[in-house]
Protein backbone atom coordinates (compact mmCIF):
# COMPACT_ATOMS: atom_id res chain seq x y z
CA UNK A 1 0.00 0.00 0.00
CA UNK A 2 1.28 3.72 -0.85
CA UNK A 3 2.08 5.97 2.13
CA UNK A 4 1.70 9.72 2.58
CA UNK A 5 5.59 10.97 4.12
CA UNK A 6 6.08 13.78 6.26
CA UNK A 7 9.12 15.03 6.65
CA UNK A 8 10.29 18.93 8.37
CA UNK A 9 13.24 19.94 6.57
CA UNK A 10 14.04 22.38 8.77
CA UNK A 11 15.07 20.14 11.20
CA UNK A 12 12.33 18.98 14.24
CA UNK A 13 12.61 20.41 17.83
CA UNK A 14 13.45 23.84 16.16
CA UNK A 15 11.32 27.39 16.73
CA UNK A 16 12.37 28.59 13.16
CA UNK A 17 13.61 27.75 9.95
CA UNK A 18 9.88 26.41 9.30
CA UNK A 19 9.63 23.85 6.12
CA UNK A 20 7.45 20.39 5.70
CA UNK A 21 7.25 17.78 2.47
CA UNK A 22 3.95 16.09 2.10
CA UNK A 23 4.84 13.43 -0.11
CA UNK A 24 2.06 10.62 -1.89
CA UNK A 25 3.66 8.63 -4.61
CA UNK A 26 4.85 11.14 -7.18
CA UNK A 27 3.84 14.21 -5.81
CA UNK A 28 5.26 16.60 -3.14
CA UNK A 29 3.27 19.41 -1.54
CA UNK A 30 5.76 22.15 0.40
CA UNK A 31 4.18 24.21 3.12
CA UNK A 32 6.03 27.31 4.49
CA UNK A 33 9.85 27.93 3.60
CA UNK A 34 11.20 29.97 6.36
CA UNK A 35 14.71 31.28 8.09
CA UNK A 36 16.14 30.23 10.91
CA UNK A 37 18.34 32.73 13.35
CA UNK A 38 21.86 31.24 14.53
CA UNK A 39 23.35 31.09 18.00
CA UNK A 40 26.65 31.79 19.47
CA UNK A 41 28.16 28.66 17.94
CA UNK A 42 27.81 30.01 14.81
CA UNK A 43 29.47 33.38 14.83
CA UNK A 44 29.62 35.32 11.50
CA UNK A 45 26.16 33.69 10.42
CA UNK A 46 23.63 35.62 9.46
CA UNK A 47 20.65 33.32 8.44
CA UNK A 48 19.99 29.37 8.22
CA UNK A 49 17.71 28.04 5.53
CA UNK A 50 15.86 24.63 5.39
CA UNK A 51 17.81 21.98 3.66
CA UNK A 52 16.44 20.91 0.07
CA UNK A 53 18.33 18.33 -0.54
CA UNK A 54 16.31 15.68 -0.21
CA UNK A 55 13.27 17.46 -2.54
CA UNK A 56 16.31 18.07 -5.38
CA UNK A 57 17.02 13.87 -5.08
CA UNK A 58 13.01 13.38 -5.59
CA UNK A 59 12.87 15.58 -8.49
CA UNK A 60 16.03 14.02 -10.11
CA UNK A 61 13.87 10.71 -9.69
CA UNK A 62 10.92 12.00 -11.82
CA UNK A 63 8.58 13.23 -8.79
CA UNK A 64 7.13 16.59 -8.82
CA UNK A 65 6.41 19.53 -6.72
CA UNK A 66 2.67 20.32 -7.32
CA UNK A 67 3.08 23.18 -5.15
CA UNK A 68 3.64 25.08 -2.04
CA UNK A 69 1.33 26.55 0.54
CA UNK A 70 1.85 29.22 2.99
CA UNK A 71 0.48 29.40 6.49
CA UNK A 72 1.57 33.10 7.63
CA UNK A 73 3.67 35.66 6.82
CA UNK A 74 6.35 35.59 9.66
CA UNK A 75 9.99 35.52 8.21
CA UNK A 76 10.77 31.94 10.00
CA UNK A 77 7.60 30.66 7.37
CA UNK A 78 8.12 32.65 4.16
CA UNK A 79 11.38 34.48 4.30
CA UNK A 80 13.67 31.72 2.86
CA UNK A 81 11.69 31.44 -0.53
CA UNK A 82 14.51 34.17 -1.98
CA UNK A 83 17.27 31.64 -1.25
CA UNK A 84 15.19 28.55 -2.15
CA UNK A 85 12.83 29.03 -5.22
CA UNK A 86 15.49 30.06 -7.58
CA UNK A 87 16.72 26.13 -7.18
CA UNK A 88 13.42 24.84 -7.63
CA UNK A 89 11.21 24.28 -11.06
CA UNK A 90 7.79 26.80 -10.86
CA UNK A 91 5.17 25.18 -9.18
CA UNK A 92 2.19 27.47 -7.87
CA UNK A 93 2.17 28.83 -3.86
CA UNK A 94 -0.89 29.84 -2.35
CA UNK A 95 -1.38 31.46 0.61
CA UNK A 96 -3.87 34.41 2.47
CA UNK A 97 -3.84 37.83 1.36
CA UNK A 98 -1.42 39.61 3.31
CA UNK A 99 0.91 36.42 3.14
CA UNK A 100 0.83 36.64 0.10
CA UNK A 101 1.84 40.16 -0.19
CA UNK A 102 4.87 39.75 2.42
CA UNK A 103 5.99 36.62 0.56
CA UNK A 104 6.51 38.31 -2.82
CA UNK A 105 7.79 40.96 -1.32
CA UNK A 106 10.54 38.51 0.04
CA UNK A 107 10.59 36.33 -3.19
CA UNK A 108 11.25 39.78 -5.22
CA UNK A 109 14.40 39.98 -3.34
CA UNK A 110 15.89 37.08 -4.41
CA UNK A 111 15.16 37.59 -7.79
CA UNK A 112 12.17 34.94 -7.73
CA UNK A 113 9.22 35.71 -10.39
CA UNK A 114 7.08 33.47 -8.59
CA UNK A 115 3.93 34.94 -7.72
CA UNK A 116 1.27 33.44 -4.35
CA UNK A 117 -2.51 33.27 -5.67
CA UNK A 118 -4.62 34.28 -3.12
CA UNK A 119 -7.19 31.58 -1.74
CA UNK A 120 -10.55 32.50 -0.58
CA UNK A 121 -10.93 31.17 3.48
CA UNK A 122 -12.18 27.36 3.91
CA UNK A 123 -12.86 26.96 -0.04
CA UNK A 124 -11.46 23.43 -1.14
CA UNK A 125 -9.19 24.07 -3.57
CA UNK A 126 -7.11 21.12 -5.95
CA UNK A 127 -3.06 20.69 -5.74
CA UNK A 128 -1.91 17.83 -7.43
CA UNK A 129 -3.46 14.83 -5.92
CA UNK A 130 -4.37 16.51 -3.07
CA UNK A 131 -7.31 18.67 -1.56
CA UNK A 132 -6.14 21.84 0.18
CA UNK A 133 -9.01 24.43 2.33
CA UNK A 134 -7.40 27.18 4.88
CA UNK A 135 -8.89 27.85 7.84
CA UNK A 136 -8.62 31.56 9.58
CA UNK A 137 -6.61 31.38 13.20
CA UNK A 138 -5.20 34.24 15.33
CA UNK A 139 -1.93 35.18 16.01
CA UNK A 140 0.29 38.34 16.46
CA UNK A 141 0.32 38.36 12.05
CA UNK A 142 -2.69 39.10 10.38
CA UNK A 143 -3.99 36.78 7.93
CA UNK A 144 -3.01 33.60 9.49
CA UNK A 145 -4.07 30.48 8.57
CA UNK A 146 -4.01 26.78 9.28
CA UNK A 147 -3.72 24.35 6.30
CA UNK A 148 -6.05 21.30 5.78
CA UNK A 149 -4.59 18.67 3.52
CA UNK A 150 -6.76 15.94 2.14
CA UNK A 151 -4.71 12.65 0.82
CA UNK A 152 -5.61 9.72 -0.46
CA UNK A 153 -5.57 8.10 3.13
CA UNK A 154 -6.46 10.91 5.04
CA UNK A 155 -6.77 14.17 6.32
CA UNK A 156 -3.91 15.86 7.36
CA UNK A 157 -4.59 19.31 10.01
CA UNK A 158 -1.37 21.34 9.50
CA UNK A 159 -1.49 23.77 12.74
CA UNK A 160 1.16 26.18 12.91
CA UNK A 161 1.70 29.11 14.72
CA UNK A 162 -1.80 30.43 16.37
CA UNK A 163 -3.22 31.48 19.66
CA UNK A 164 -7.25 31.45 20.02
CA UNK A 165 -7.67 34.81 20.63
CA UNK A 166 -11.26 36.14 21.62
CA UNK A 167 -10.84 39.77 20.86
CA UNK A 168 -8.48 40.22 18.11
CA UNK A 169 -7.61 43.81 16.64
CA UNK A 170 -9.08 42.85 13.26
CA UNK A 171 -12.26 41.22 14.77
CA UNK A 172 -11.37 38.19 12.95
CA UNK A 173 -11.74 35.17 15.47
CA UNK A 174 -10.08 31.76 14.98
CA UNK A 175 -13.18 29.75 12.66
CA UNK A 176 -13.50 27.12 15.26
CA UNK A 177 -16.81 25.90 13.60
CA UNK A 178 -14.66 25.11 10.10
CA UNK A 179 -12.41 23.13 12.85
CA UNK A 180 -15.05 21.55 14.59
CA UNK A 181 -16.39 20.35 10.84
CA UNK A 182 -12.55 19.02 9.90
CA UNK A 183 -12.56 17.16 12.98
CA UNK A 184 -15.92 15.85 12.41
CA UNK A 185 -14.51 14.46 9.06
CA UNK A 186 -12.09 12.83 10.78
CA UNK A 187 -8.30 13.66 10.78
CA UNK A 188 -5.43 10.71 10.47
CA UNK A 189 -2.81 13.60 11.66
CA UNK A 190 -2.46 16.82 13.51
CA UNK A 191 0.76 18.99 13.84
CA UNK A 192 0.06 21.44 16.39
CA UNK A 193 2.10 24.26 17.97
CA UNK A 194 3.26 23.20 20.79
CA UNK A 195 5.79 26.80 21.63
CA UNK A 196 4.17 27.71 24.61
CA UNK A 197 3.15 24.38 26.12
CA UNK A 198 4.67 25.26 29.61
CA UNK A 199 2.10 27.51 30.44
CA UNK A 200 -1.28 27.01 31.77
CA UNK A 201 -2.95 30.19 31.55
CA UNK A 202 -4.94 31.59 28.44
CA UNK A 203 -2.68 33.83 26.31
CA UNK A 204 -3.67 37.23 26.80
CA UNK A 205 -5.51 39.15 24.42
CA UNK A 206 -3.45 41.34 21.53
CA UNK A 207 -5.96 44.35 22.07
CA UNK A 208 -4.86 44.77 25.83
CA UNK A 209 -1.47 45.94 24.55
CA UNK A 210 -2.83 49.20 22.99
CA UNK A 211 -4.01 50.55 26.72
CA UNK A 212 -0.12 50.38 28.02
CA UNK A 213 1.08 52.07 24.89
CA UNK A 214 -1.47 54.76 24.96
CA UNK A 215 -0.59 55.45 28.86
CA UNK A 216 2.87 55.59 28.26
CA UNK A 217 2.39 58.11 25.26
CA UNK A 218 -0.15 60.44 27.54
CA UNK A 219 2.65 60.45 30.28
CA UNK A 220 6.13 61.41 27.62
CA UNK A 221 7.17 64.88 27.46
CA UNK A 222 9.36 64.17 24.30
CA UNK A 223 9.46 61.72 21.35
CA UNK A 224 7.48 58.26 21.71
CA UNK A 225 9.86 56.07 19.89
CA UNK A 226 8.23 53.00 19.34
CA UNK A 227 9.59 49.53 18.20
CA UNK A 228 8.73 46.12 17.76
CA UNK A 229 7.99 43.48 15.16
CA UNK A 230 7.84 44.82 11.57
CA UNK A 231 4.96 42.17 10.89
CA UNK A 232 3.32 42.76 14.02
CA UNK A 233 0.48 44.70 11.93
CA UNK A 234 -2.27 44.77 14.41
CA UNK A 235 0.42 46.14 17.44
CA UNK A 236 1.30 48.91 14.70
CA UNK A 237 -2.46 49.89 14.13
CA UNK A 238 -2.56 49.89 18.34
CA UNK A 239 0.03 52.11 18.22
CA UNK A 240 -1.21 54.16 15.80
CA UNK A 241 -4.72 55.18 17.42
CA UNK A 242 -2.65 55.62 20.62
CA UNK A 243 -0.86 58.16 18.70
CA UNK A 244 -4.05 59.65 17.20
CA UNK A 245 -5.73 60.06 20.72
CA UNK A 246 -2.71 62.26 21.81
CA UNK A 247 -2.15 64.52 19.20
CA UNK A 248 1.01 62.68 18.01
CA UNK A 249 1.59 62.56 14.37
CA UNK A 250 3.16 59.19 12.77
CA UNK A 251 6.48 58.04 10.94
CA UNK A 252 7.76 55.18 10.35
CA UNK A 253 11.88 54.54 10.32
CA UNK A 254 13.50 51.31 8.96
CA UNK A 255 13.30 49.39 5.58
CA UNK A 256 11.24 46.31 7.00
CA UNK A 257 8.74 48.21 8.76
CA UNK A 258 8.15 50.63 5.77
CA UNK A 259 7.32 48.22 2.82
CA UNK A 260 5.16 46.30 5.78
CA UNK A 261 3.53 48.84 6.11
CA UNK A 262 3.22 49.51 2.66
CA UNK A 263 1.74 46.29 1.97
CA UNK A 264 -0.76 46.54 4.54
CA UNK A 265 -1.99 49.32 3.31
CA UNK A 266 -2.80 48.25 -0.40
CA UNK A 267 -4.37 45.70 1.01
CA UNK A 268 -6.39 47.70 3.66
CA UNK A 269 -5.01 45.88 6.59
CA UNK A 270 -4.24 48.94 8.43
CA UNK A 271 -5.81 52.29 8.83
CA UNK A 272 -4.74 55.76 9.67
CA UNK A 273 -6.91 58.59 10.87
CA UNK A 274 -7.06 61.28 8.60
CA UNK A 275 -3.48 63.73 8.98
CA UNK A 276 -2.05 61.04 11.35
CA UNK A 277 0.44 59.45 8.39
CA UNK A 278 3.54 62.14 7.80
CA UNK A 279 6.23 61.36 5.70
CA UNK A 280 9.96 60.73 7.73
CA UNK A 281 11.08 63.53 5.74
CA UNK A 282 8.88 66.01 7.50
CA UNK A 283 9.56 65.15 11.17
CA UNK A 284 11.35 67.97 12.47
CA UNK A 285 8.30 70.38 11.13
CA UNK A 286 6.61 69.12 14.39
CA UNK A 287 8.06 69.30 18.01
CA UNK A 288 8.36 65.95 19.83
CA UNK A 289 5.55 66.43 21.83
CA UNK A 290 3.80 65.72 18.37
CA UNK A 291 5.14 62.52 17.49
CA UNK A 292 6.01 58.90 17.54
CA UNK A 293 7.98 57.22 15.65
CA UNK A 294 7.77 53.76 14.92
CA UNK A 295 11.45 51.98 14.29
CA UNK A 296 12.55 48.73 12.81
CA UNK A 297 15.15 46.89 15.05
CA UNK A 298 13.07 45.65 18.16
CA UNK A 299 15.66 42.99 18.89
CA UNK A 300 18.74 44.92 18.92
CA UNK A 301 20.35 44.04 15.29
CA UNK A 302 23.29 45.35 14.28
CA UNK A 303 22.92 47.94 11.63
CA UNK A 304 19.22 48.02 12.41
CA UNK A 305 17.45 51.63 12.51
CA UNK A 306 16.72 51.16 16.13
CA UNK A 307 20.66 50.29 17.07
CA UNK A 308 22.03 53.19 14.13
CA UNK A 309 19.38 55.75 16.62
CA UNK A 310 20.57 54.71 20.13
CA UNK A 311 24.52 54.82 19.45
CA UNK A 312 23.04 58.55 17.82
CA UNK A 313 24.47 57.43 14.55
CA UNK A 314 20.71 57.56 12.60
CA UNK A 315 20.10 60.88 10.44
CA UNK A 316 16.63 60.88 11.29
CA UNK A 317 15.89 59.95 14.63
CA UNK A 318 17.69 61.42 17.89
CA UNK A 319 16.90 59.77 20.60
CA UNK A 320 16.82 62.90 23.59
CA UNK A 321 16.44 63.02 27.42
CA UNK A 322 12.76 63.86 27.19
CA UNK A 323 12.05 60.86 24.65
CA UNK A 324 10.52 57.79 25.87
CA UNK A 325 11.78 54.24 24.46
CA UNK A 326 9.46 51.59 24.09
CA UNK A 327 10.43 48.13 23.31
CA UNK A 328 6.59 46.64 22.51
CA UNK A 329 8.10 43.01 21.96
CA UNK A 330 10.39 40.28 24.24
CA UNK A 331 13.70 39.14 23.01
CA UNK A 332 13.83 36.01 20.48
CA UNK A 333 15.04 32.89 22.26
CA UNK A 334 18.50 33.07 22.19
CA UNK A 335 18.68 36.59 20.96
CA UNK A 336 18.66 38.05 24.51
CA UNK A 337 22.01 39.14 24.91
CA UNK A 338 21.52 42.16 21.64
CA UNK A 339 17.94 42.64 22.81
CA UNK A 340 18.77 43.69 26.30
CA UNK A 341 22.41 45.44 25.20
CA UNK A 342 19.77 47.86 23.51
CA UNK A 343 18.31 48.25 26.50
CA UNK A 344 21.32 49.00 28.24
CA UNK A 345 22.97 51.50 25.97
CA UNK A 346 19.78 53.47 26.46
CA UNK A 347 19.63 53.12 30.32
CA UNK A 348 23.34 54.48 30.37
CA UNK A 349 23.21 57.27 27.84
CA UNK A 350 19.72 58.60 30.74
CA UNK A 351 17.06 57.51 28.49
CA UNK A 352 13.94 56.53 29.52
CA UNK A 353 13.18 53.29 28.24
CA UNK A 354 10.03 50.94 28.84
CA UNK A 355 9.98 47.14 27.79
CA UNK A 356 7.97 43.90 28.82
CA UNK A 357 9.50 43.02 31.86
CA UNK A 358 8.55 46.28 33.81
CA UNK A 359 5.28 47.21 31.99
CA UNK A 360 3.93 43.40 31.15
CA UNK A 361 1.40 45.12 29.06
CA UNK A 362 3.80 45.91 26.45
CA UNK A 363 3.76 42.74 24.99
CA UNK A 364 1.58 39.57 24.42
CA UNK A 365 2.38 36.47 23.04
CA UNK A 366 1.14 34.98 19.43
CA UNK A 367 1.01 31.47 20.49
CA UNK A 368 -1.22 29.29 22.49
CA UNK A 369 -0.66 27.76 25.85
CA UNK A 370 -1.56 24.46 26.82
CA UNK A 371 -5.16 24.98 27.72
CA UNK A 372 -5.57 26.85 24.48
CA UNK A 373 -3.71 23.87 22.46
CA UNK A 374 -6.13 20.71 24.61
CA UNK A 375 -8.76 22.83 23.13
CA UNK A 376 -7.81 22.86 19.51
CA UNK A 377 -7.12 19.17 19.85
CA UNK A 378 -10.58 18.53 21.52
CA UNK A 379 -12.09 20.00 18.13
CA UNK A 380 -9.67 17.64 15.65
CA UNK A 381 -9.27 14.86 17.33
CA UNK A 382 -6.79 13.28 15.23
CA UNK A 383 -5.76 9.65 15.27
CA UNK A 384 -1.90 10.47 15.48
CA UNK A 385 -1.05 14.38 17.13
CA UNK A 386 2.77 15.70 16.55
CA UNK A 387 3.67 18.94 17.94
CA UNK A 388 5.60 21.22 16.09
CA UNK A 389 6.97 24.72 16.15
CA UNK A 390 8.98 24.37 19.46
CA UNK A 391 12.34 23.16 20.71
CA UNK A 392 12.18 19.76 22.30
CA UNK A 393 11.64 20.00 25.82
CA UNK A 394 8.21 21.85 24.28
CA UNK A 395 7.52 18.79 21.89
CA UNK A 396 8.54 16.51 24.75
CA UNK A 397 6.35 18.16 27.32
CA UNK A 398 3.48 18.49 25.14
CA UNK A 399 2.18 14.91 25.54
CA UNK A 400 2.20 14.99 29.74
CA UNK A 401 0.90 18.90 29.27
CA UNK A 402 -1.69 18.70 26.59
CA UNK A 403 -2.23 15.28 24.72
CA UNK A 404 -2.48 12.62 27.80
CA UNK A 405 -5.06 14.98 29.69
CA UNK A 406 -6.97 14.04 26.73
CA UNK A 407 -6.75 10.38 26.22
CA UNK A 408 -3.64 10.27 24.28
CA UNK A 409 -1.81 7.15 24.54
CA UNK A 410 2.41 8.22 24.24
CA UNK A 411 2.76 6.18 20.58
CA UNK A 412 -0.03 8.24 19.25
CA UNK A 413 1.89 11.47 19.86
CA UNK A 414 4.74 11.47 17.42
CA UNK A 415 8.56 13.05 18.31
CA UNK A 416 10.13 12.29 15.31
CA UNK A 417 14.37 13.67 15.12
CA UNK A 418 15.36 15.73 12.62
CA UNK A 419 15.90 13.80 9.28
CA UNK A 420 13.58 10.96 10.24
CA UNK A 421 10.76 10.59 7.17
CA UNK A 422 7.37 9.58 8.85
CA UNK A 423 5.15 7.45 6.41
CA UNK A 424 1.62 6.91 7.35
CA UNK A 425 -0.01 3.82 5.80
CA UNK A 426 -3.38 2.81 6.28
CA UNK A 427 -4.04 3.82 9.81
CA UNK A 428 -0.63 3.04 10.85
CA UNK A 429 3.28 5.29 10.81
CA UNK A 430 6.16 4.44 11.16
CA UNK A 431 9.75 6.03 10.26
CA UNK A 432 10.74 4.85 7.10
CA UNK A 433 13.90 6.29 6.18
CA UNK A 434 16.27 8.97 7.74
CA UNK A 435 17.42 11.61 6.16
CA UNK A 436 20.74 13.48 6.67
CA UNK A 437 19.69 17.38 6.64
CA UNK A 438 22.35 19.75 6.82
CA UNK A 439 20.53 23.60 6.91
CA UNK A 440 22.36 25.95 4.43
CA UNK A 441 24.14 28.84 6.30
CA UNK A 442 24.05 32.49 4.77
CA UNK A 443 27.36 34.34 5.45
CA UNK A 444 26.78 37.97 3.69
CA UNK A 445 25.74 37.17 -0.18
CA UNK A 446 27.31 33.52 0.44
CA UNK A 447 24.99 30.68 0.56
CA UNK A 448 26.17 27.28 2.07
CA UNK A 449 29.49 27.91 1.74
CA UNK A 450 30.27 28.13 5.26
CA UNK A 451 30.74 25.06 6.89
CA UNK A 452 31.89 22.89 9.98
CA UNK A 453 35.26 23.57 9.90
CA UNK A 454 35.18 27.29 8.70
CA UNK A 455 32.39 27.63 12.12
CA UNK A 456 35.22 26.50 14.30
CA UNK A 457 37.51 27.94 13.40
CA UNK A 458 35.60 31.13 14.04
CA UNK A 459 34.74 29.80 17.26
CA UNK A 460 38.89 29.24 17.89
CA UNK A 461 39.09 33.08 16.96
CA UNK A 462 36.51 33.80 19.12
CA UNK A 463 37.72 32.01 22.70
CA UNK A 464 41.62 32.01 22.20
CA UNK A 465 42.43 33.57 18.84
CA UNK A 466 44.95 33.07 16.60
CA UNK A 467 48.78 32.37 16.33
CA UNK A 468 50.02 32.65 12.56
CA UNK A 469 53.68 31.51 12.31
CA UNK A 470 55.45 32.67 8.71
CA UNK A 471 58.52 30.39 7.96
CA UNK A 472 60.90 31.81 5.31
CA UNK A 473 62.51 29.49 2.74
CA UNK A 474 65.36 30.29 0.46
CA UNK A 475 66.83 27.82 -2.53
CA UNK A 476 64.97 25.21 -0.67
CA UNK A 477 65.94 25.99 2.74
CA UNK A 478 64.42 27.72 5.90
CA UNK A 479 66.05 30.40 7.38
CA UNK A 480 65.20 29.81 11.11
CA UNK A 481 66.36 33.38 11.92
CA UNK A 482 63.85 34.95 9.56
CA UNK A 483 60.64 33.07 11.51
CA UNK A 484 57.91 35.30 12.47
CA UNK A 485 55.31 34.74 14.87
CA UNK A 486 52.36 37.10 14.93
CA UNK A 487 49.68 36.84 17.28
CA UNK A 488 46.01 38.65 17.54
CA UNK A 489 43.55 37.90 20.78
CA UNK A 490 45.73 34.96 21.85
CA UNK A 491 47.75 36.48 25.05
CA UNK A 492 48.44 39.63 26.95
CA UNK A 493 51.84 41.82 25.67
CA UNK A 494 53.47 41.53 28.83
CA UNK A 495 53.55 37.50 28.42
CA UNK A 496 54.25 38.05 24.45
CA UNK A 497 57.68 37.77 24.24
CA UNK A 498 58.27 34.64 26.08
CA UNK A 499 55.44 32.69 24.33
CA UNK A 500 56.79 33.71 21.13
CA UNK A 501 60.59 32.75 21.44
CA UNK A 502 59.16 29.45 22.83
CA UNK A 503 57.15 29.10 19.80
CA UNK A 504 60.22 29.74 17.31
CA UNK A 505 62.02 27.10 19.33
CA UNK A 506 59.60 24.70 18.94
CA UNK A 507 58.99 25.62 14.84
CA UNK A 508 62.92 25.36 14.66
CA UNK A 509 63.21 22.20 16.19
CA UNK A 510 60.84 20.34 14.14
CA UNK A 511 62.01 21.74 11.12
CA UNK A 512 65.06 20.60 11.58
CA UNK A 513 63.96 17.36 12.45
CA UNK A 514 61.36 16.52 9.59
CA UNK A 515 63.50 18.15 6.70
CA UNK A 516 62.21 15.35 4.09
CA UNK A 517 58.66 15.97 5.39
CA UNK A 518 56.03 17.75 2.40
CA UNK A 519 55.20 20.96 2.49
CA UNK A 520 51.31 20.21 4.05
CA UNK A 521 52.20 17.55 6.17
CA UNK A 522 54.67 19.69 7.90
CA UNK A 523 52.15 22.49 8.06
CA UNK A 524 49.81 19.88 10.33
CA UNK A 525 52.70 18.50 12.33
CA UNK A 526 53.04 22.70 13.54
CA UNK A 527 49.75 22.62 14.23
CA UNK A 528 49.49 19.60 16.22
CA UNK A 529 52.53 20.18 18.03
CA UNK A 530 51.62 24.02 18.55
CA UNK A 531 48.09 22.85 20.10
CA UNK A 532 49.50 20.45 22.63
CA UNK A 533 52.14 22.47 23.77
CA UNK A 534 50.41 25.33 23.85
CA UNK A 535 47.60 23.77 25.83
CA UNK A 536 50.07 22.39 28.40
CA UNK A 537 51.37 26.13 29.14
CA UNK A 538 48.66 28.94 28.80
CA UNK A 539 45.38 26.31 28.66
CA UNK A 540 44.58 27.88 25.35
CA UNK A 541 43.90 26.45 22.07
CA UNK A 542 44.09 29.19 19.72
CA UNK A 543 43.90 28.78 15.91
CA UNK A 544 47.11 28.06 14.40
CA UNK A 545 48.35 29.15 10.96
CA UNK A 546 51.07 28.26 9.43
CA UNK A 547 52.47 30.06 6.31
CA UNK A 548 55.42 29.05 3.96
CA UNK A 549 56.92 31.92 2.19
CA UNK A 550 59.34 30.98 -0.40
CA UNK A 551 61.89 34.01 -1.86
Amino acid sequence: MNGLKIISLGGNGRVTQNMYVYQYEEEILLVDCGIGFPDIQMPGVDILIPDISYVLDQLEQGKKIVGMILSHGHDDHIAATAHILPHLPNFPIYGSPLTAGFAEDRMREGGSKHAVTVIPDTRKFTVGIFTVSLIPVTHSVPDTRHIVIRTPIGVVYHGSDFKLDPTPVDGQVTDLAAIKNIGDEGVLCMTIDCLRVERSERTTSEKTVGPAIEKIMAETKGKSVVTLMSSHIHRIQQTIDAANKHGRKVTFIGRSVERNIAEAMRLRKIHFPEGVLIDKNDMDQYPDSKLCVIVAGSQGQEGSSMMRAIYGEHRMVKITDDDTVIFSADAIPGNELNYFGAIDELSRNGVHVLYPDIVPGLHQSGHASMTEQRELLKLVRPKYVMPIGGADRHRYKFFEFVAEPLGYAKDKVLLPTTGDVLEFSGNTVRVSERIELKPPIIDGLGIGDVGPVVLADRIALSKAGMVVIVLVRNRGKFDLSQTMVVTRGFIFVRDAKEVVEFIRQEVATLILREKKTKDEGLKRMIEKRLARKLYKIIQREPLIVPVILDR
